[in-house]
């Protein structure tokens, strides 16, 4: 397996990163640690997770998910095999959200403390906190590399426009920089990505680990029809934003080069973003053995020049306003 340079961190990556927001909501314990196990198994080194997975679940408060890694890292021995990737900034109670120095210094021990390491390979801003100046947060992110709980730094959630006063930022006051985005990109939300954040993270030299990379389950097939929308627990959401008539132009795209290369529409739509320029290594999850196999499989498909131009046709932004 091919592993490509993370930005400018130094740190090399798997072209998938296992999305750890199923941990403590879909998943179970027993089942994350033989998804976690077949992952690194299968060649893969990484894992992304936040510390407010799961807090939407009744009766979680967050940390579910950053929690079950930690006892799996405990109890399989397997840390030094594992890029490791969290986030910090969304609510995670009174006081405790956002991106002052002081919250980022509590929220990274208490991380650390759920995930049972003495560091974390990549620390993200889950969102953009512009009430807090960019140089106090990139410097208290800077303190926490000198300390050597923190290798790199990332950013999430935020535009092109902030991402690039960020990046000026770093280089003005010599402080760590982000090294990686993790934005909304797939077949099916191309638009943003695409229009100003895509040449940045090229430019800069950004690694992009793009969150959704199956459009929350719909570029698998799963929901072709309303009714399908109590599959699972997203499924309502993923129903009323997708299926629509580009959605379901997207899905013919799908299941044709699925077909012609006997395989399934949710491996063809990984393999299309594999083929993207400025994607590092986009987040997919896996709530089953049979759909990591999958992950495995898109990593290992080609797509023909005609596959990509049929699946660019079929998903082009302006193709929803036809």
């Amino acid at each position: 397996m091919q592993f490509k340079p993370l930005g400018r961190s130094g740190l090399r990556i798997s072209p998938l990163m296992f999305g750890g927001n199923v941990f403590g909501w879909t998943v179970d314990e027993r089942t994350a640690f033989s998804l976690l196990d077949a992952w690194l198994d299968a060649g893969f080194n990484a894992i992304d997770t936040a510390d407010v997975y799961s807090a939407w679940v009744p009766g979680h408060t967050g940390g579910e998910s950053e929690t079950l890694i930690g006892k799996w890292l405990r109890a399989s021995g397997k840390r030094d095999r594992v890029l490791l990737a969290t986030k910090v900034g969304k609510p995670m109670g009174p006081q405790q959200q956002g991106l002052r120095p002081d919250y980022i210094r509590a929220a990274v021990e208490a991380s650390l403390r759920r995930l049972q390491t003495d560091h974390i390979d990549l620390y993200q801003s889950h969102d953009d906190d512009q009430d807090t100046p960019l140089e106090d947060t990139l410097g208290a992110f800077t303190e926490l590399i000198q300390a050597g709980k923190v290798r790199a730094i990332g950013a999430s959630n935020y535009s092109a426009e902030r991402l690039a006063l960020a990046l000026d930022t770093s280089r003005r006051h010599g402080l760590a920089r982000y090294e990686t985005l993790q934005p909304l990109y797939n077949l099916a939300d191309r638009a943003v990505f695409e229009d100003a954040l895509q040449p940045l993270c090229v430019r800069e030299d950004v690694g992009v680990i793009n969150f959704y990379a199956l459009a929350a389950g719909f570029l698998t097939g799963k929901y072709r029809d309303p009714a399908d929308a109590g599959k699972s627990a997203r499924g309502a959401n993923t129903v009323r934003k997708y299926l629509n008539p580009r959605g379901l132009r997207i899905l013919a795209a799908l299941d044709q080069v699925a077909a012609q290369h006997q395989t399934r529409p949710g491996v063809v739509a990984i393999a299309w973003l594999l083929t993207r320029a400025g994607v590092t290594s986009p987040i997919a999850s896996a709530t089953s053995l049979a759909q990591l196999e999958d992950l495995v499989a898109a990593t290992r498909l080609t797509l023909a020049p005609h596959d990509l131009a049929l699946l660019d046709e079929a998903s082009a932004p302006e193709a929803a306003v036809r």
